[in-house]
């Protein structure tokens, strides 16, 4: 699976991100801080354009990162197409998969630790039943598309 990786700034847990995704045979599209090398100076740009990478189809899902994962979640959200979940643990991770059929797995910087980071990526690439949780997805497309 293609995969857009960002953040604003490096922290070692995405090494273990990255590791795990090669081990797993993702093909990894980097942008921000994990592409540059360098602090980024906004959050939002490099958002951006990675959700871009979902929604234009260079990707097919992302995982996003800033320091508490709520402002690169809210960036993506703003793009269509995309359902950014925020996740702290495995559980959340796979309810987001499975009831929101969520595209984006936004994580914390400050809170991810490499233990917690493997359990949410495993249950968030879970094979799951994609009708589970479809009427919820549709109502929410619906929703969208009434508001916008």
């Amino acid at each position: 699976m293609k995969i857009a990786l960002v953040s604003d700034e490096f922290h070692p847990v995405h090494n273990v991100v990255i590791d795990w995704l090669k081990d797993h045979d993702h093909q990894l599209f980097l942008f921000g801080a994990l592409k540059s090398g360098h602090v980024e100076e906004s959050w939002v740009a490099p958002t951006a354009e990675a959700a871009h990478a979902i929604q234009t189809g260079k990707c097919q899902e992302g995982i996003f990162f800033c320091w508490t994962g709520t402002g690169v979640s809210i960036v993506a959200n703003k793009v269509p197409g995309i359902r950014a979940a925020l996740c702290t643990d495995a559980e959340t991770a796979r309810g987001a998969r499975v009831w929101n059929h969520a595209n984006v797995l936004a994580l914390s910087n400050r809170l991810l630790s490499q233990d917690v980071a493997k359990e949410i990526l495993t249950a968030w690439f879970e094979d799951f039943d994609a009708q589970k949780g479809e009427t919820g997805v549709d109502e929410l497309t619906a929703f969208e598309n009434a508001v916008s």
